[in-house]
C-alpha cells in the first residue's frame, strides 16, 4: 500500500479520491470537492489518498492542522473512509498512521476526529486504534432566516 497527499489542480483528487470520499460524503459532488477544496486548502485543509498495490484508490482523509486554546495544536481528521471493498485490510491503520506522522512532524498535541454516533463499526475501530472518546460534539442547524 502507498499513501499519498494529493495537492489542488491534482486531477486524482477528482478521479480517484471523491469516489471513495462519496462512500462516507455522498452528498459531495464534483463541483462542490473541487469548490470545498479550493477555498478550504488555504485554510490548512489537505487529503492524502491511500492504493492499494493493484493502483485502486482504497482511502481518503480529508484533515488540518488546528491551532486553538483547548488542545493548543492539533491533526483534526475531517474525513476517514476506507472503500468498502478494501475494509479489514489495514487501510485505515496505514492512514492513521500516516496522518499521525504529519500530525507529529507539525508538532501536534493530538490527533482528533469526529465521528457519527450512528457509526459503530468506525467507533469500534478508533477504539482499537487508541482512540479515546473525550468529548461530546453538539451541533445546531442554522435555518436561513425568514
Amino acid at each position: 500500500m502507498k499513501i499519498i497527499d494529493l495537492e489542488p489542480g491534482d486531477p486524482r483528487l477528482e478521479t480517484e479520491l471523491l469516489p471513495v470520499l462519496r462512500e462516507l460524503r455522498p452528498h459531495l459532488t464534483q463541483e462542490l470537492f473541487h469548490d470545498i477544496y479550493a477555498t478550504g486548502h488555504a485554510q490548512g485543509l489537505r487529503f492524502s489518498a491511500a492504493y492499494a498495490d493493484d493502483g485502486a484508490c482504497v482511502g481518503a482523509a480529508g484533515w488540518r492542522i488546528v491551532i486553538n486554546t483547548s488542545t493548543v495544536k492539533q491533526l483534526y481528521v475531517d474525513d476517514l473512509v476506507t472503500s468498502e471493498n478494501a475494509r479489514s485490510g489495514g487501510v485505515g491503520h496505514a492512514m492513521i498512521a500516516h496522518l499521525e506522522g504529519h500530525a507529529r512532524a507539525a508538532g501536534c498535541h493530538e490527533l482528533d476526529l469526529d465521528s457519527g454516533t450512528h457509526r459503530t463499526g468506525a467507533h469500534r475501530f478508533y477504539l482499537r486504534e487508541r482512540f479515546d472518546i473525550v468529548a461530546f460534539h453538539f451541533s445546531r442547524e442554522l435555518k436561513p432566516l425568514p
